[in-house]
């Protein structure tokens, strides 16, 4: 499987968050807001911002641990099963396409009266080049992604300190005209302004240190853009009339005009311009990685899979902008985005319980970079979250999200299930741990735990691990001909116990069992017996060199190189990641020729220490 190159920084992560957020619902929806509940909606806005932050820490939990496109696409049919993630994948690509779709015609209508053109045909151009700077790369359209939002956050911040001056305090009173409880119906009209903050999961297959970046360009994120949005909408209630701002559309504009004159109109007019043109360039980029993604499972078609000669998915760039441009060609489309944000809190019900079943499964390979705090009572928060604001979305709402689904689920057995094996997810794995249910396949023959381990390879070591003190310490033996695997096994069992003080026959008949069984990793000349035990305290090697090789149980070649790894019960995330990078050094198709070659001691524990150095997670 092709996986994309890791090209995206911290402050990439921070402009993909922050440009999908500051679209409609700073620029067009603060009068409509301010109508249903008058100048309590500034609180309106911080509370649905607020009420977001259980699905970003849970989003990011799963970006660090399945750094992969697709975002909740993957985390869901990962943790859920492949109905669910069928379900996830069609409707998020869905709401984003909508979004995106909305983002352009606003692009538009900004335009239009400086370029005279009609707002569809600037919506069409715009969403045209797009598609051209993703098919580009990714990087490339990240840097004009951090240019616009830079741009777009200084026009702003000049309009907040030119305009907190002359701003009419009288126009804060009555706070609530209309009584405070239609302050969580505007918090759920409003919840669309945030959603796009966890777009950047649908990119952590390409970001740099996912276990750092995501949650802190998330985190960063929010908190500017929430406190932009409390700045900016007290700022309108403070500069323009109630009865002028419940009907208009442009209420920056009107707030501009205000402040600074018919030069603070056309300002907030290229802002907006920007801000469109941010929601509009991720949304694309994120709703492609979700047919990637979908694609690579065969969900969708395989072709979408495909990669240009710029190392992106073109095929699923392509569709998305297709789509996309269809409808910006066809309708308006600003009453579907509150549609589409419900089913965006129906996904983020989806990741909050993909977490718990996660972290429940037991699947030791899960292992997340970054960990979600207040652990489940954060993820049942989220959960109450959708379950409460969803209602407040009205019934066509509901009715939208629930037809989605029905889709999903037709989707799922009419195309995925006569071409996919069913994948059980992690929830089977739960299920079996608890006691529940037991299942005739589970995590391990759906292939889940496989892919963890992928993913933990690709991903590297933390920092704190001492996988080079590890080496260093470690014992280096010679396999002379004719000895067979059990035989490394049982010399190797000798020289760990005396590191390690634990009974050679306790590590020695641990070893043998699972080789016995066929459970020792080994491929490519490389073999890795290993165990976990309870008393012990630390983490121990042996490596093992065969010039003429060794047979080991399932090797489809003989075994030159066998690395004994004895670990504590304690750590058993810390004990695969070992593994993981052993294996991953091992791959360099020199590594065995170099082991058999290598004159002495000496020189094997350096082939294995001057190897790509991978202290931390690799950038």
């Amino acid at each position: 499987m092709k996986t994309l190159k890791k090209r995206l920084g911290l402050l990439d992560v921070y402009a993909i968050c922050s440009g999908a957020m500051i679209s409609s619902g700073l620029f067009v929806l603060p009068g409509i807001a301010a109508a249903k509940v008058g100048p309590a909606v500034i609180f309106a806005y911080l509370l649905s911002g607020l009420l977001l932050i259980p699905s970003m820490l849970s989003t990011a939990e799963m970006a660090t641990a399945m750094p992969r496109a697709g975002g909740t696409y993957f985390f869901v049919s990962r943790s859920l099963g492949g109905m669910f993630g069928t379900i996830d994948g069609v409707g998020v690509w869905l709401a984003l396409i909508l979004k995106t779709a909305i983002a352009l015609l606003g692009l538009g209508a900004y335009l239009a009266g400086y370029v005279h053109l009609p707002m569809r045909v600037i919506a069409i151009a715009g969403g045209l080049l797009f598609m051209g700077l993703n098919i580009i790369g990714s990087k490339e359209t990240t840097r004009l992604q951090v240019v616009m939002v830079m741009g777009l956050l200084a026009i702003l911040a000049f309009l907040v300190v030119k305009g907190a001056p002359v701003i009419n305090r009288s126009f804060y009173a009555p706070m609530a005209p209309k009584g405070w409880d239609q302050l969580l119906p505007t918090t759920a009209l409003v919840f669309i302004s945030y959603i796009g903050l966890t777009k950047v999961a649908s990119m952590a297959e390409e970001v740099r240190n996912p276990g750092k970046n995501i949650p802190l360009g998330m985190f960063l994120s929010l908190a500017s853009i929430l406190a932009l949005y409390g700045l900016v909408v007290a700022l309108v209630v403070g500069l323009v009339p109630a009865e002028r701002l419940h009907d208009s559309l442009t209420p920056l504009s009107d707030a501009a005009g205000v402040a600074l004159g018919p030069r603070g109109v056309s300002l907030i007019s290229v802002a907006a311009a920007l801000a469109f043109a941010t929601t509009a360039n991720a949304g694309i980029m994120s709703a492609s990685r979700y047919l990637l993604a979908m694609s690579r499972d065969h969900v969708i078609p395989g072709r979408l899979a495909r990669f240009s000669r710029f190392k992106t998915p073109i095929h699923a760039i392509t569709l998305t902008s297709g789509v996309i441009l269809v409808i910006v060609a066809l309708t308006g489309l600003e009453r579907i985005a509150k549609l589409a944000s419900t089913f965006q809190l129906l996904v983020f019900a989806f990741v909050n319980i993909a977490v718990i079943v996660m972290r429940e499964s037991g699947i030791k390979s899960y292992d997340p970079g970054f960990k979600s705090p207040l652990y489940p009572w954060v993820q049942i928060l989220g959960v109450l979250v959708s379950v409460v604001l969803i209602p407040e979305m009205g019934l066509l709402a509901s009715i939208f999200a629930m037809g989605l689904v029905a889709i999903g689920v037709v989707w799922h057995n009419l195309y995925v299930r006569p071409r996919v094996e069913p994948r059980v997810g992690a929830f089977g794995k739960m299920a079996e741990r608890l006691g529940e249910r037991l299942l005739e396949r589970d995590a391990d023959a759906m292939g889940l735990r496989v892919e963890l381990r992928q993913i933990m390879k690709e991903r590297g070591l933390r920092a704190e691990d001492p996988f080079l003190e590890l080496v260093k310490g470690a014992d280096f033996i010679e396999i002379e001909a004719g000895a067979d695997n059990e035989e490394v096994i049982r010399r190797g069992s000798t020289l760990l116990a005396q590191r390690s003080g634990i009974s050679r026959d306790l590590i020695l008949g641990a070893l043998l069992a699972r080789d016995r069984m066929g459970e020792t990793p080994a491929d490519a000349g490389v073999a890795l017996p290993h165990v976990l035990l309870n008393d012990v305290e630390d983490f121990h090697m042996i490596a093992a060199r065969s010039i003429p090789g060794v047979a080991f149980p399932g090797a489809e070649q003989d075994i030159h190189a066998v690395f004994m790894l004895l670990g504590a019960r304690r750590a058993p995330t810390r004990h695969l990641r070992f593994l993981a990078e052993i294996a991953r050094r091992a791959e360099n198709p020199e590594f065995i020729t170099k082991w058999i070659t290598a004159a002495d001691v000496s020189e094997l524990a350096e082939l294995m220490t001057a190897s790509e150095s991978n202290q931390g997670e690799r950038p």
